[in-house]
């Protein structure tokens, strides 16, 4: 087998050259590297790539965590997502923890053993905040709050239940139904004190303990109710089971054109949407005259259902950019000592050229103050988190969603 000594001889440098050359690190002029690689060639030298990361410390191996790839909104972020890494030169290992039955804990345990040089967590977790805090390696937060100085990026939630509303109250909508994830993971942070919200429970307060989840995501169903509420307008949940429960969204919107004879709007996920339309045109409902439907996320199947849907659209490529954006950063700060764990890598409290609001936590409530030069509003960072009474700051990059208004609505 040709090694690096066969390849230092034949190029007439010293072994430590060679090494330079192929780990690209320290000064090599270009005649030198020039013979170096022309000796690798002619040997068919393939450097070990297991002792080039030893040599490096880096694996270029990022762990990207969700919670299944048969959602469409899961399965288009990591396509997204995987494009980005790979254009920085690392690779990725992709953990559906629902479809393999497996938790987070292998994957942090390889982080740990510096078997991979970040992870990006977009999966729901009921792990304290101290947990992923002492884990020490760089970790990225996708839609939801880890801990203190763990970078997150997510979409303006709240911002897009604004807009959803904005679309019903135009259209005078008079009976909503909300179609998502199980309610639990509304409340799921310990309050102050150990208390908790009952279930059921789903006013947007903005008192100091109101936000007392990891999920942001949760937000656009909150806004969307504390708008209707604010007008009178009638509005009922109904829970579809977990993410990874496609069958579920179909009998929720059974359930919901089966039992409330006056709905006339919808609000779903892609999932949710998609099924809504199918049936209401099954059972000759008149889309949008007599049933209004709307869904979240902007996905392909956005445009599969029968009918091209009103969509609030999600930018998938400008959060798998502002993702491995950060994880390169936390790389780079860990590479250069220093606590990824108390700064994430990043800069705050300010909006950068590229338009993204950055808040590293809000006032005396705990809530980020409104943001008029993206249109985004009033954004709750996943920093101003209530755990246990104490408000936690960390890095949020908060991405608008796009309005597109499709066959299912009304004309404002």
């Amino acid at each position: 087998m040709v090694g690096m000594r066969d390849v230092a001889r034949a190029a007439g440098v010293s072994i430590s050259t060679v090494s330079l050359v192929v780990n690209g690190n320290g000064y090599v002029s270009d005649e030198m590297k020039a013979r170096v690689r022309s000796a690798m060639e002619d040997l068919n030298y393939i450097p070990n790539e297991l002792a080039r990361n030893l040599y490096r410390n880096r694996t270029d191996i990022i762990g990207v965590i969700v919670p299944t790839i048969r959602h469409p909104f899961f399965a288009t972020l990591t396509a997204s997502l995987q494009r980005v890494l790979y254009e920085h030169g690392f690779r990725t290992i992709l953990c559906s923890t629902v479809d393999v039955n497996q938790d987070v804990d292998q994957y942090v345990d390889m982080l740990r053993r510096h078997m991979m040089d970040g992870i990006i967590m977009g999966a729901h977790t009921t792990y304290p905040a101290s947990y992923w805090t002492s884990i020490g390696r760089p970790l990225v937060a996708f839609d939801r709050y880890l801990g203190p100085g763990i970078p997150v990026v997510a979409s303006d939630h709240e911002g897009g239940g604004r807009s959803v509303a904005e679309i019903l109250l135009k259209s005078k909508a008079r009976h909503v139904v909300m179609i998502g994830g199980p309610r639990e993971q509304f409340h799921d942070m310990p309050q102050s004190g150990g208390k908790r919200r009952a279930k059921g429970e789903v006013r947007l307060r903005r008192g100091r303990n109101d936000l007392d989840t990891t999920f942001p995501t949760v937000r656009y169903y909150l806004t969307l109710e504390h708008e209707l509420d604010r007008v009178g307008v009638r509005y009922e949940y109904i829970e579809a089971g977990a993410v990874e429960s496609l069958e579920g969204y179909a009998r929720a919107v059974n359930h919901v054109l089966d039992f409330y004879d006056d709905v006339d709007a919808v609000v779903s996920s892609d999932i949710g949407a998609a099924y809504c339309v199918q049936e209401a045109i099954r059972r000759g409902i008149d889309i949008p005259r007599d049933l209004q439907v709307i869904a979240y996320d902007g996905t392909y199947l956005a445009d599969a259902a029968g009918m091209r849907l009103t969509a609030l659209q999600q930018d998938f490529d400008r959060i798998a950019d502002l993702l491995g954006k950060r994880m390169i950063e936390s790389i780079e700060a860990g590479e250069k000592g220093v606590d990824v764990g108390k700064t994430g890598g990043v800069s705050t409290g300010r909006r950068e050229d590229d338009g993204i609001v950055r808040d590293a936590g809000g006032a005396g409530d705990g809530l980020a103050s409104p943001s008029r030069d993206t249109g985004s509003g009033f954004y709750p960072t996943a920093g101003s988190l209530a755990d246990g009474g104490r408000f936690l700051r960390t890095v949020a990059d908060v991405v608008p969603l796009h309005v597109r208004i499709g066959e299912t609505t009304k004309a404002g």
